[in-house]
């Protein structure tokens, strides 16, 4: 494996960041090409985790001969998110100064399937120019994951549906009990940049064998040795079975019985009805049945009046819970997958 250390100029003298980039050289040039990168939200950390256990496995099929396809790793894809703290508080989702979400606004191709990157050099915002880069090292991979996490949540992934049910052997090596499927997008993340630069330069339109996904590795607490060696040990497997890594005679996993996989239009997002203090009454992972409670909002502690109680809008799979236990009127709550849609259509991310 070779690592390189490349340099993003901050926007005022004497600021630099430094960008990580891990390249192993698989043996078999007509083997698919991968690009991993985690947290491109600086405060998500349970990728990192996963790729501090991973490298190490790539890096002896590598010696061993075992390696196929060649790898792209960037384990810490945002240095200028990691450095922002405020207050004792790490602000990893926002950048600080454009209040822009890093993980929105990438360029993509226009109409004519043109994309252009900021370069280096580019006058631009140094989160911008990071953006660029890393679709720029992401470029020619068909296969594409972005390690993510959410508040509190199961395993899950976001998929396009065009590239469905293909990519349910990702799902299934990382024993994932949820996926959520989009065919149109508007907030221009990470995944949706990398798919419509893939779907412009595809060869006849053909995108077989293809993989690009938004991996959500449960909530930010999921951080320790067991979870991280399951995730390095399924996106491992997923890489045989995609021809990566040379396979052994394991037979593949297959998806749980109990998964989830529906259009992201199923999302039902369940809004805080007013401020206080959150006792849940749904966790990850639940059924819960149209108007069950899910939720109560202490508003006036000790009162016979003194909660709001929330219930589930149908009959559906507690996919999210927020993570803090003190909320706004109008904040997101919970997220449910449910049994019918939720609303005709949806574009673009759940949450900003």
């Amino acid at each position: 494996m070779k690592t390189e250390i490349e340099t993003i100029a901050g926007e005022t003298p004497g600021i630099a960041y430094e960008l990580i980039v891990h390249r192993l050289s698989g043996s078999d040039t007509s083997a698919p090409r991968v690009y991993i990168q985690a947290a491109l939200h600086a405060d998500e950390r349970p990728g990192v985790a996963a790729l501090h256990y991973l490298i190490p496995m790539l890096e002896k099929a590598e010696a061993e001969g075992r390696l196929l396809g060649s790898l792209t790793i960037v384990p810490h894809a945002n240095p200028i998110g990691a450095a922002q703290h405020m207050y004792g508080e790490h602000m990893g989702r926002f950048a600080t100064g454009t209040r822009v979400n890093f993980n929105r606004d990438f360029p993509v191709p226009d109409e004519n399937g043109v994309r252009t990157l900021d370069q280096t050099s580019s006058a631009t915002f140094a989160e911008r120019r990071l953006k660029s880069r890393l679709l720029d090292l992401a470029d020619e991979c068909p296969i594409v994951l972005d390690l993510h996490c959410d508040d509190e949540g199961v395993q899950y992934i976001y998929a396009p549906e065009r590239l469905w049910p293909e990519m349910a052997d990702l799902a299934a090596c990382l024993d994932c009990e949820a996926a959520l499927l989009w065919n149109a997008g508007s907030d221009r993340a990470f995944e949706e940049a990398a798919y419509e630069q893939m779907v412009a330069t595809a060869k006849n339109g053909d995108l077989s064998g293809h993989c690009v996904t938004t991996v959500e590795l449960r909530g930010q607490n999921d951080v320790d040795p067991v979870l991280a060696v399951k995730d390095a040990e399924g996106i491992f497997r997923f890489l045989q079975g995609r021809g990566v890594v040379a396979p052994d005679a394991r037979p593949a996993p297959e998806l749980r019985k109990d998964f989830v996989g529906k259009p992201i239009r199923h999302v039902d997002m369940v809004l805080a009805p007013v401020g206080g203090t959150i006792l849940f009454h749904a966790a990850p992972g639940d059924r819960v049945a149209a108007g069950q409670l899910v939720a109560e909002i202490i508003v006036n502690p000790g009162r016979d009046n003194g909660t709001v109680a929330v219930h589930a809008p149908q009959a559906g799979f507690v996919l999210t819970r927020r993570i803090r236990r003190f909320i706004r009127m109008g904040d997101n709550l919970l997220k449910i997958i449910g049994d019918e849609a939720a609303v005709a259509s949806r574009k673009g991310a759940l949450e900003d």
